[in-house]
């Protein structure tokens, strides 16, 4: 998983696994999923990120499987 802010466009992507968008859906007017050919998840966009989540406080813990 990698997790991305871009500052300049205050846009968040949390991209779930390496893989092509086959369909984009809109969750809200801020807000995309896209999805790979066997409609699993690949990335969130959410736009006007720093209004939406606590970036600062953002952070990833890995848990063992």
């Amino acid at each position: 998983m990698k997790i991305q802010y871009f500052k300049g466009s205050d846009t968040l992507y949390i991209e779930f696994n390496e893989s092509q968008v086959a369909e984009t859906r809109d969750l809200d007017e801020n807000t995309l999923l896209d999805v790979n050919r066997d409609g699993n998840i690949w990335r969130i966009t959410v736009e006007h990120a720093s209004q939406r989540v606590d970036i600062p406080r953002l952070s990833h813990e890995q848990v063992a499987i």
